[in-house]
């Protein structure tokens, strides 16, 4: 299959959606990380979708749609929290779990007796869902368990000649999947933390709960390993933390900075010299990208505060690393 490589015009929105109407699958831009689409209403377009990106059947998928309006269909009951949240937070990285309206397929959710529904903040994902006619079930449009794309490269790098197309629109502002709450317990959980800060929520969802749910993978992006860069990722300890394991050479290593101007490291990458998260998530998975092709022995990830979008840097962090990394020296300590 040739993959085409379209414009984010009137033109190549045009296109894409047209490839949608047909039962294709088409990677698009949003203001969180680049997905991989679908129509929602068949299954055998879904099924696509996962071939392509070896992902299991037991993940679920999350349903994009370009209006409010358009969502309410897809699901059974949608309470008056529902109809708060979209009015706050929609178009944005904010998906809402409901119970599913029978036309959903169940290839869409997994099976699970809910759907995820958000509506994308960015102009060519509204124009091309719109174009399309139809809501579009979009997981992130990489190799299942890699390092979510946010530029059009990176799909390349990952699916060339496994999709129909793919709507180029350059890098992404938010650079971090949507934050995924659910509606369909009481009080409503957090499934993922992502691009809508936890803060931001608790003022609309004062009793919101955070810990995470037991049993089947609610949500997307929630697998305990998850994110993988090739390279092996350990996140350091803080002070004068002693880790048991393999003694390497700094040179030999990269570091994922959060601020620090380190030294000695094979390749180092800043996400945010100014302490600014929300720069530091926008550059989280491309920095990824470009330490791991780097060829090193190791990827050793700075921790970020675990406040506003610190959460889910943290977060995609743990589920990337293989262990925990200590300092000594020229040496970098490593346990797995």
């Amino acid at each position: 299959m040739d993959t085409q490589l379209l414009a984010a015009d009137p033109s190549g929105i045009a296109q894409a959606a047209a490839f949608l109407s047909k039962g294709g699958v088409v990677a698009f831009p949003t203001e969180t990380v680049y997905g991989l689409g679908a129509d929602a209403h068949s299954a055998e377009a879904v099924a696509k979708v996962f071939e392509v990106k070896n992902r299991p059947r037991f993940d679920p998928t999350i349903v994009h749609v370009a209006t409010p309006a358009d969502a309410e269909p897809l699901w059974t009951d949608v309470p008056p929290v529902a109809r708060r949240l979209m009015e706050a937070f929609w178009p944005g990285p904010l998906t809402l779990v409901l119970p599913k309206a029978p036309s959903v397929p169940d290839i869409v959710t997994a099976g699970l007796p809910t759907v995820a529904v958000r509506m994308p903040a960015h102009k060519v994902a509204l124009e091309m869902i719109a174009a399309a006619g139809r809501p579009i079930a979009a997981p992130s449009a990489n190799r299942f368990g890699r390092s979510s794309p946010t530029h059009h490269d990176h799909v390349l790098g990952d699916l060339d000649g496994l999709i129909d197309a793919v709507l180029a629109a350059g890098p992404t502002a938010v650079g971090i999947e949507s934050t995924v709450l659910s509606l369909a317990v009481s009080p409503p959980r957090l499934l993922r933390p992502g691009g809508t800060p936890l803060e931001a929520l608790r003022e609309h969802v004062p009793d919101l709960r955070v810990d995470p749910p037991q049993g089947p993978s609610a949500s997307p992006g929630t697998l305990p390993r998850h994110y993988l860069p090739a390279t092996p990722l350990f996140l350091l300890e803080a002070g004068d933390a002693t880790c048991v394991g393999e003694i390497l050479e700094r040179r030999r290593c990269a570091i994922l900075a959060y601020r620090r101007r380190w030294e000695g490291f094979g390749k180092i990458e800043v996400l945010a010299d100014s302490g600014d998260l929300r720069q530091a998530a926008a550059q989280l998975f491309a920095a990824l990208r470009r330490l791991d092709a780097a060829g090193l022995a190791a990827i050793v990830a700075e921790p970020v505060p675990e406040e506003g979008l610190g959460l889910a840097i943290m977060d995609r962090l743990r589920r990337a690393s293989s262990g925990r990394a200590c300092l000594a020296g020229e040496h970098v300590q490593v346990q797995r």
